[in-house]
């Protein structure tokens, strides 16, 4: 099953439920070698879901001692299909990134930042 990192709104149990129509089960993790920023989001469908306008993300700077303090939550297939649907709309593209545990999490970065080696 995939892991998905978040630090933002899919952590939120209001997008947790409208996205994959249940609540995640998730443990606290960290994203290495990105940095935290914040995106203006303009669909409107977005911010009426997540109730915000900004959301948190994340900044690949490649330094060792960069982290980003979130949660990994493990989803089905059709779940990650879910979130990508979602965090489309917001602009964002899908990479890979490896957390403090060790494990290796599909997260959401700003498309006009994300990495060319690390998008799905």
């Amino acid at each position: 099953m995939p892991l998905l990192f978040s630090n933002g709104t899919l952590q939120q149990e209001n997008v947790q439920l409208s996205t994959f129509e249940r609540l995640l089960q998730g443990q606290r993790d960290e994203l290495l070698e990105f940095e935290p920023s914040l995106v203006k989001i303009e669909d409107p469908q977005v911010v009426a879901t997540s109730g915000k306008t900004h959301h948190a993300n994340v900044t690949f700077n490649g330094r060792n001692d960069s982290r980003v303090s979130g949660t990994v939550f493990e989803i089905t297939d059709a779940e990650l299909a879910a979130a990508d649907q979602y965090e489309q709309l917001a602009a964002y593209k899908r990479v890979a990134a490896m957390l403090a545990s060790g494990k290796q999490a599909w997260v959401y970065v700003d498309a006009r930042s994300a990495p060319v080696s690390l998008v799905r």
